[in-house]
């Protein structure tokens, strides 16, 4: 019975969340300046509200209602943040070949390797390390997030080989934020090779793709 409690309260406030943070109108169209921002309101409302149900066992329903204000309003300034974010590295970076999608709780900056490195080469381009280094200070100027930059490739050629090459790529990539400033425990990263393609193997445009370095902006 009190599980069944628990339940009924974080669901309750869910419903509550989403109604409170979202307009109908939005949901159809990509046109909210404000969608990222209610994302993570919504997001941290519910996982509030689960914390605060299972925290307050002598009123589920009190907690999850506590637990769900909290949330919503570091979700919402999570959100807010992101969305600020992306709008001054959109401006700062100004290169067409980059990408930058807010998720709602994190940045992706893409990076194609075709822009950045040469053929089976891990040194990246001069034309590229510039734009890089803006990265760096956009990092530095916040620093309460954590960087994790993460090597792809296609799947032409050895496995293996090119598991390597993606981990060098994301390693020379992580290098230059280093030494735009950006603190080495704030950096993680990872190779995935072949392993995370977005598109079609099969075709050049699915392989140039697949081909990317991501430095993905997590906010602590």
């Amino acid at each position: 019975m009190t599980t069944k409690k628990h339940t009924l309260a974080a669901g309750m406030v869910a419903v509550l969340a989403l109604g409170a943070c979202t307009d109908p109108t939005s949901l159809s169209t990509n046109a909210d300046p404000n969608k990222n921002t209610k994302t993570g309101a919504i997001a941290g409302a519910i996982l509030g509200a689960g914390v605060g149900a299972i925290a307050n066992d002598s009123n589920p329903a009190l907690g999850a209602l506590a637990g769900a204000a909290i949330g919503a309003a570091g979700g919402g300034l999570i959100g807010n943040q992101l969305d600020k974010q992306a709008a001054e590295l959109r401006q700062e970076l100004a290169n067409d070949g980059i990408s930058i999608i807010n998720t709602g709780d994190r940045l992706v900056v893409t990076v194609p390797n075709d822009i950045t490195f040469d053929t089976d080469s891990y040194t990246v381009r001069p034309a590229l390390q510039s734009d890089l280094r803006k990265v760096a200070t956009h990092l530095v100027r916040y620093p309460r997030s954590n960087v994790q930059v993460i090597g792809h490739t296609d799947s032409d050629g050895d496995a293996a080989y090119n598991q390597g090459l993606s981990e060098r790529r994301a390693n020379a990539v992580a290098d230059i934020l280093q030494s735009g400033g950006v603190t080495y425990d704030r950096i993680s990263t990872i190779g995935m090779g072949e392993n995370n393609p977005i598109a079609s193997n099969l075709t050049p445009e699915g392989k140039a793709q697949n081909r990317r370095v991501e430095i993905v902006i997590i906010p602590k």
